[in-house]
């Protein structure tokens, strides 16, 4: 095991997520997570514009039947082994590449999610495990890291001016041109960031409080809270004492069209949204709700 601090020396805590730089390692950056930060951290507040303005992007591109396009915005996903985050075998790499992902997400986002789209219930990047069947938290961390790219960069920029560590006793920082989201310009560029160098390869440092080991939006979090919920309440039966009577949900899992899944995800949403009830913000909410920042915010704002 070789974590950051060991290799550079460094004592204490630190800011950021302390893996270790030889391998990858079981954390994953949740866009979710990011999101929350905002308020507090200027960084998070660089990449939440990043993904929000890449999602805006491509559901444009949806709704105005812009395949070309949306294929080409959604295709641009290297490997962003920099971070040493994620697992290559369930990433982009164990499935075939960034452009099969790509067309995945697109097909996804055409076929089963365009009505939610042109409704404006479906909108953000957090949203695409809860539907999309292969979408976990390896690719959606590979996808979240690509597009915030230049945040996680600034963010590595002030680490490296805030520990001398990375620049001494031997330590280099070199130029890597890598691809990253412009929020300007709203494309994909290639730009020269100044990153450290461990074990022979660029090093990009994340913030400990944007990684996860699960998704706080993952598909059976929100089968488990908000589908079945909505399904208890379709088939309660009223009680002449005002209450309802509800089926428990392990008796609801095994009813047909009610089995874990993102079909059943889609179709309970599809049902409730036709009864005014939006399930997805709903999850959102209750997703917020229970998280509690870790305080790591405070050393980087």
């Amino acid at each position: 095991m070789a974590p950051i601090t060991s290799a550079y020396g460094i004592t204490g805590s630190v800011p950021f997520l302390d893996v270790d730089i030889s391998v990858d390692n079981k954390w994953f950056l949740d866009p979710r997570a990011i999101r929350l930060h905002e308020r507090s951290d200027p960084f998070a507040a660089k990449a939440n514009e990043c993904t929000r303005t890449f999602f805006e992007e491509v559901l444009d591109c949806v709704v105005r039947g812009d395949t070309r396009y949306g294929l080409w915005l959604l295709r641009q996903f290297p490997e962003p082994w920099e971070t040493r985050l994620g697992l290559a075998k369930s990433g982009f790499s164990g499935h075939g590449g960034a452009e099969e992902v790509g067309s995945w997400i697109w097909r996804a986002l055409n076929e089963n999610l365009r009505a939610f789209i042109v409704l404006g219930i479906f909108r953000e990047i957090e949203e695409l495990p809860l539907f999309i069947e292969g979408i976990d938290r390896d690719i959606t961390s590979d996808i979240t890291t690509r597009i915030v790219f230049d945040a996680l960069a600034e963010f590595t920029s002030h680490v490296m001016d805030e520990y001398p560590e990375f620049t001494s006793g031997g330590n280099r920082v070199e130029v890597f041109n890598c691809q990253a989201w412009d929020s300007s310009t709203r494309s994909w560029v290639v730009k020269a960031f100044d990153l450290p160098v461990a074990a022979g390869k660029p090093l990009l440092l994340v913030p400990r409080d944007w990684a996860r080991r699960t998704l706080l939006m993952s598909a059976s979090r929100y089968y488990e809270t908000k589908v079945l919920g909505y399904a208890q309440l379709e088939r309660a039966v009223p009680l002449s004492t005002g209450k309802l009577l509800k089926t428990p949900k392990d008796q609801l899992r095994t009813v047909p069209g009610l089995g874990r899944g993102r079909v059943t995800n889609l179709e309970v949403t599809r049902r409730a949204h036709e009864n005014n009830s939006d399930l997805i913000a709903e999850f959102k909410q209750f997703v917020d709700m229970k998280w509690t920042p870790s305080g790591g915010e405070q050393r980087i704002a």
